[in-house]
């Protein structure tokens, strides 16, 4: 057994880290997207 695998150093779930990882990455891509519409908007 690799010798890394007794100690760990992170023993949360992968999964929740990639949700939480994900989520992030969405929301500010989101709140970018949303402020060049809203510049758009009222450019106009």
């Amino acid at each position: 057994m690799n010798d890394f695998e007794h100690d760990v150093q992170s023993k949360n779930n992968d999964v929740v880290d990639s949700i939480k990882g994900f989520g992030f990455s969405f929301i500010f891509f989101f709140v970018i997207f949303a402020i060049g519409t809203i510049f758009t908007i009222f450019a106009n």
